[in-house]
């Protein structure tokens, strides 16, 4: 958590997705989120490969999902589709815990590298995804919609020595 920042880093556990009740917390944190989030059916598609989809939550002693990655592993590399906190848990180290998290857990299954796509706009996630390593490798131009705006490409090496 930066300096200054009054907001208390809540206790928390990382725990893989598990049943219904969690994908219900996902849709809501997509809900809250995102302007054009993923619906209950395209994550059913999405799990019934759990080879390659991934979803991990982020659980406080008062919300069962208060956050969430949802990842593809793909060979050596890993491409993050979804990556959220709910509003009330943002600035609290929660999304920097779980992107580690994530890191770990994809490197244990033998991926080195990492990518993810966000709005241009997104100075927040940016500079998070920054700070984890990540850099602008390229854009998709009018990716997003609601409103529509190009995405960013964004890469990230395990580090030298291992993951974070």
């Amino acid at each position: 958590m930066p300096e200054g920042d009054a907001t208390p880093v809540p206790d928390f556990t990382i725990d893989p997705l598990d049943g219904d009740e969690d994908l219900t917390g996902v849709l809501e944190v997509e809900d809250e989120s995102f302007t054009n989030p993923w619906t209950r059916d395209m994550y059913r598609w999405e799990l019934q490969n759990r080879q390659v989809c991934h979803i991990y939550v982020v659980r406080t002693a008062d919300c069962r999902v208060a956050g969430f990655c949802a990842f593809w592993l793909v060979f050596d590399e890993i491409h993050i589709n979804n990556v959220a906190i709910r509003p009330r848990f943002r600035g609290a180290g929660l999304g920097t815990a779980l992107l580690r998290h994530v890191f770990r857990e994809a490197t244990r299954l033998g991926a080195h590298r990492a990518t993810l796509e966000v709005r241009a706009s997104n100075a927040g996630a940016i500079k998070l995804y920054e700070r984890l390593g990540f850099r602008e490798e390229g854009r998709r131009r009018q990716y997003y919609s609601q409103p529509v705006e190009d995405a960013l490409i964004l890469w990230r090496d395990e580090p030298p020595g291992g993951p974070d």
